[in-house]
Parts: C-alpha cells; structure tokens; sequence
C-alpha cells in the first residue's frame, strides 16, 4: 500500500471548528483583505456606516462557508451515507438563517444596510471561485 493510499484510508480524526478554520486559511485571508478593502475605499468617502454593513455581509459569508465545510466535515467523519432529503433541508435552514440575519440588519441599517446584502453577495462569488478553480484543475487532469 503507498502512503497516498494510507492516507486516504486513515480515519479523518473527530471533525472540530479549528480544524475547518485551518483548512480555510485562504478563504479566511480573502474575507480579511476585503474588509480591509471595504474599510480603506468607503472611509476615503467618509461612509463607515456603510463599509460596517459590508463588513458584516462578508462576515455573515465566511460565517455561511465555514459552517458548511464543518457541517460536510461531520458527514464524512460520520460515515453514514446522507440523504438527499437530509442534505436539502440541512441547506435550507441554514440559509434561511443567514437570509433572515441579512435582511432583517439590512432593513435595520437602511438605505447603507444593502452594503450587507452586496457584502455577501461579493464574498460567495470569490468563495465559489475560490472552490471552484481546484475542482476546474482536478477534472482536467482526469
């Protein structure tokens, strides 16, 4: 047996936010620099009410990202062959969550609270870019 093989066959260990947290170093660094960004252009306007909504948004998207990688953590370190049904509904609560969360601040904070929903909506698109262009390379190479 190789080492890749072993590898693959080694128990993955007990899932933990750490664990997802470290794996997501990149993304983590992504949602860092844009809400360094965020804060650096609207401040050269003068709208800090706004980068905070923005900053938020992008907040709520790592929030979103990080919460699903552990939740497929625990599916996979579980060993159980999920559902669709499962799959489904565990998806729509969570962002039925994140989108009462997102609206309701949204309001809150208007007309700048729609610097929330843009946060957000920026923050998926790289993030699924991000996970994207990997699986782009690794089909490629098949």
């Amino acid at each position: 047996m190789s080492t890749s093989e072993a590898e693959s066959n080694a128990p993955m260990g007990k899932p933990s936010l750490f664990r997802v947290l470290r794996d997501q170093r990149k993304t983590l660094l992504v949602a860092l620099v844009l809400v360094v960004a965020t804060y650096w252009i609207a401040g050269q306007l003068g709208e800090w009410r706004l980068a905070g909504c923005i900053a938020v948004g992008i907040g709520l998207g790592f929030a979103n990202h990080v919460l699903t990688e552990f939740w497929l953590l625990k599916l996979i370190s579980s060993g159980e062959t999920p559902t669709r049904a499962r799959i489904a509904a565990s998806t729509f609560v969570r962002l039925l969550i994140l989108t009462v969360v997102a609206v309701t601040i949204a309001v809150f904070f208007w007309p700048d609270g729609i610097g929330l929903l843009l946060g957000l909506a920026i923050f998926r698109l790289i993030a699924l870019v991000m996970t994207g262009i990997p699986l782009l390379k690794e089909l490629n190479k098949v």
